[in-house]
């Protein structure tokens, strides 16, 4: 695997969406077929974790649901920092409790 820890996550948002664009994929009619791609990847995630995949297979799963998620958000001019930074806002001082793995909110 090449991580490079130098790439920030806004650096990394920023070459998805350059590559991208360079292949024609951000336009706003690719928007329902990018969302399709979304879904696609995020079955694919849910298998690996469902079956115990290796690390590296998962990895590969979860930055794959990031990728269509930074494209589908250029598609659809969404900053995905701004909506990270709104969910977190509206999640930071939920309180609840964990049950079977799934936290309920008060």
């Amino acid at each position: 695997m090449n991580y490079n820890k130098s790439n920030r996550m806004e650096d990394l948002i920023t070459l998805v969406q350059l590559w991208a664009r360079d292949r024609g994929l951000i336009e706003k009619e690719n928007a329902p077929r990018q969302m399709l791609k979304v879904v696609e990847e995020l079955g694919e995630l849910a298998g690996c974790l469902a079956k115990g995949k290796k690390r590296e297979e998962t990895t590969d799963a979860f930055g794959d649901v990031m990728v269509t998620l930074i494209i589908l958000a250029a598609q659809t001019g969404y900053d995905l920092e701004a909506c990270l930074q709104h969910a977190y806002d509206e999640i930071k001082l939920r309180t609840g409790k964990t049950e079977d793995g799934v936290f309920i909110k008060d």
